[in-house]
């Protein structure tokens, strides 16, 4: 079992306890490496994506979040589940559309439109723990609450946003596109015979340049090509098309027609001819 490693970004400081002393990494998909890091008890909460999405989008196979719960249950571990990418699956985010039973669940940047807001949930049992534990007078300083907690612009947004922007009409739509979005990439893909793949969650789609879906970030990360990856955004950038920074992954916004999709496989389909020929 190869063990993962912890490690910085350069560019960041860092919080300020080093997290190499209060953290285990582990790959996703591992159920072994899973258990491995439960077994010494010594490990608080589990905090995952339920489909990793920052190295690609990555699937759970079949059964793995049935162990996470049942292992994280059975070393008296925590389970908390990040939906703030996978709020992409559908209304209620991955953790609804696949019933999900995390401890917690967490999601921010989507539900307000822009404007800074996050939410999180947790169960009753962990209320209660909560309950015996906080004092009600601290509550507004124990960093999870504050000045600009709660406030007004983002509670209006956040209304807006879920009342107008992410409803049930509107996944129908985008995931209906975001299809149609993968079927034509994967058609210029077996056209050229390419030893490429797009993975879609709800509606989002990335597509990658490996030939096979990857398990873990790792497999991810050593198919990452720096040099393609920029070729592809700045072709498709010059013809009016902006994909997501750090990723090849576009989302259906309400704004999204099916002539946008149809063009975005058009200039996809250019970009093959230019690196690939006709």
């Amino acid at each position: 079992m190869k063990k993962a490693r912890r490690f910085r970004a350069p560019t960041t400081w860092g919080p300020q306890i080093d997290p190499r002393e209060t953290s285990k990494v582990i790959e996703f998909n591992d159920v072994a490496a899973l258990e491995t890091a439960l077994s010494a008890r010594d490990v608080a909460a589990v905090l995952a994506e339920p489909a990793m999405t920052n190295i690609g989008i990555i699937h759970p196979e079949p059964g793995y979040h049935d162990a996470l719960r049942a292992m994280t249950r059975k070393y008296g571990t925590y389970l908390i589940i990040d939906e703030t990418h996978t709020i992409c699956t559908g209304p209620g985010g991955y953790t609804a559309s696949f019933g999900l039973q995390p401890d917690f669940l967490t999601l921010g940047k989507p539900l307000a439109g822009g404007v800074p807001v996050a939410v999180y949930g947790f169960t009753e049992e962990v209320s209660q723990a909560f309950a015996a534990k906080l004092a009600v007078d601290d509550a507004d300083v124990g960093g999870i609450g504050g000045t600009l907690a709660g406030n007004a612009l983002s509670i209006a947004a956040m209304k807006a946003t879920l009342q107008h922007v992410l409803t049930d009409e509107f996944y129908a739509r985008a995931v209906k596109l975001q299809e149609q979005f993968t079927a034509g990439v994967e058609g210029v893909i077996a056209e050229y015979n390419l030893p490429w793949i797009v993975k879609r969650l709800g509606n989002r789609s990335e597509y990658w340049f490996r030939p096979t879906p990857p398990k873990n970030g790792g497999e991810a990360h050593a198919a990452v090509d720096p040099e393609l990856d920029r070729y592809m955004h700045l072709f498709a950038l010059n013809r009016g098309i902006l994909m997501t920074p750090f990723h090849n992954m576009a989302l259906i916004s309400p704004e999204t027609t099916q002539a946008d999709v149809d063009y975005h496989t058009k200039v996809f389909r250019e970009a093959v001819v230019s690196l690939f020929g006709s």
